[in-house]
């Protein structure tokens, strides 16, 4: 049976009356939760503009300071899982807050280093801040009432990429105008001011499961995850068909066999897997993966069709700056898209927005297919593309919720959050096979080919078509009930007993 939280009476109850007090409180913690989440989400791209010279900054290979940008997303994988089973334990705000506390601590270490080591180190605990996100959407699913949930969890999940959106334009000014190490001191003072608002505003959740944490579970997810993301991650410099990269997708099946086989067996598991293999749930996750993939295909191709010479005869010969004020309105689009996706969700059922997201994205690619000549288009690609996104998005956590009971919200989202992120290593390593292979010389450097980018966007294009035909498959739009929903909210969770969100 799940154990009570002691914590103070939350600040906005779901069966309180309607009032404007009430209203604010409301909005309140949907924006501190959001803000967080814009905040996790800028160090995806905190430091892209530094990619060309970080081997100079750090005093370290160019292979070696790559692990800048892999640990952050190895760190998230990992840790995100985790997060969200403590979280249904002891506390999704308490878990929130560690996370946001490791995210200060990586950006003072970050900020403080001129070496690679230190640099990594804080890097990587970056990126276990990538848990705010579907630890947000958790507490909103307990604290809010029905009526604002929709909204408010599109808008949680649309700050995922509007912090990346919006992160690359503003890194690459601060790179520009003032010394690297701001960036991650800017960084810092974000986290601050997150932590007082999440202290201030948002109350602790009372939904809690208790139990045993599942430590065996946790090491040999960890261990099954690191071996596949850094065998996709390292693949092409390894070389895909090398003993280190089939050594290590070797190992993660072993891993991830014996993991699911002790998860099946334990009795508080780390990830249900039998929750996890409902209907709805898989193909949701699923869904996310071939998403994730398709949303990261935009930011590999854009970026560098806006950069690369005018002289390549496609290269538009952008500065960095420039093209992420290019790609920052697509951040913008995925906020405003969220009420839109709210109300499709509300009328229709999460499914529907799923598939207009898929159609859309699919779209966008066919669009960037067609029109990569000028700035506005490529503008335009990103805009419809990042729609897309935000559809799909807002509706994936709205079908993973009315699918597990309150008690595994955290887990269960964290879960659909780890798979987004392998589908946009899967399409890092898919996108960099495509644009190695398909190049052409430029002043002695072998640079991507106009018809290698179109090849990735019709990549891209067909990943978000497959996941139509996935999310085709999910079961009917059900229509929760108010009672049934408070229920659910203010029930002892622990019951097998589907609690629906609208």
């Amino acid at each position: 049976m799940p154990v009570p939280s002691a914590s103070p009476e939350p600040a906005v109850r779901p069966d309180a009356g309607p009032d404007a007090a009430r209203s604010t409180r409301v909005a309140v913690v949907v924006g501190v939760l959001a803000f967080g989440g814009i905040v996790a989400s800028l160090m995806q791209t905190l430091v892209i503009p530094l990619v060309t010279e970080l081997p100079t900054l750090l005093h370290a290979s160019a292979s070696g300071a790559e692990w800048v940008l892999t640990a952050p997303l190895l760190a998230g994988a990992v840790a995100t899982p985790v997060l969200g089973r403590l979280g249904d334990m002891y506390g999704k705000r308490r878990m929130l807050l560690i996370s946001i506390g490791l995210l200060i601590t990586g950006s003072l270490i970050s900020g403080a280093s001129s070496t690679l080591a230190p640099m990594v180190t804080g890097r990587t605990l970056q990126g276990i801040s990538l848990g705010v996100v579907p630890l947000g959407i958790s507490i909103m699913r307990d604290e809010l009432p029905s009526e604002r949930l929709g909204a408010a969890v599109a808008l949680m999940s649309a700050s995922m990429g509007v912090g990346g959106a919006l992160g690359l334009p503003a890194a690459a000014f601060i790179a520009e105008h003032a010394d690297w190490h701001t960036l991650f001191w800017t960084a810092a003072g974000l986290g601050v001011v997150v932590a007082a608002l999440v202290l201030t505003f948002v109350p602790e959740s009372p939904v809690r499961s208790g139990g045993r944490f599942d430590l065996p579970g946790a090491v040999g997810l960890s261990a099954g995850l690191l071996c596949l993301l850094l065998a996709i991650s390292k693949g092409a410099d390894w070389g895909w068909g090398s003993a280190r990269t089939g050594g290590l997708f070797a190992a993660a099946v072993v891993v991830l066999l014996v993991w699911a086989r002790w998860e099946l067996r334990s009795t508080q598991p780390l990830v249900d897997l039998r929750t996890a293999a409902r209907r709805q749930v898989l193909l949701t996750n699923l869904a996310s993966v071939v998403f994730g993939f398709a949303m990261f295909a935009m930011s590999l191709v854009l970026p560098q069709l806006l950069e690369l010479p005018r002289a390549t005869g496609y290269g538009l010969g952008q500065t960095v700056l420039v093209a992420g004020l290019c790609l920052g309105p697509s951040g913008l689009v995925m906020m405003a898209v969220a009420p839109l996706s709210a109300r499709i969700t509300a009328t229709a059922g999460p499914k529907t927005t799923l598939m207009a997201g898929a159609v859309v994205i699919a779209t966008g690619y066919g669009i960037g297919i067609a029109l990569t000549s000028a700035v506005w288009q490529l503008i335009l690609v990103s805009a419809v593309v990042a729609a897309g996104i935000g559809l799909a998005y807002a509706a994936m956590p709205s079908l993973i919720m009315s699918a597990v009971p309150p008690s595994e919200t955290a887990a269960a989202n964290s879960l659909n959050s780890l798979m987004r992120a392998f589908g946009t290593s899967v399409a890092s390593a898919v996108a960099g096979v495509i644009l190695a292979h398909m190049t052409v010389r430029f002043h002695g450097f072998a640079v991507p080919t106009l018809t290698g980018f179109r090849t990735v966007m019709a990549v891209g294009s067909g990943a978000a078509l497959f996941a139509l035909a996935v999310a085709s498959f999910l079961p009917g739009r059900a229509r929760p009930t108010a009672d049934g929903d408070a229920k659910g909210r203010s029930a002892a969770a622990g019951s097998d007993v589907t609690q629906p969100v609208r």
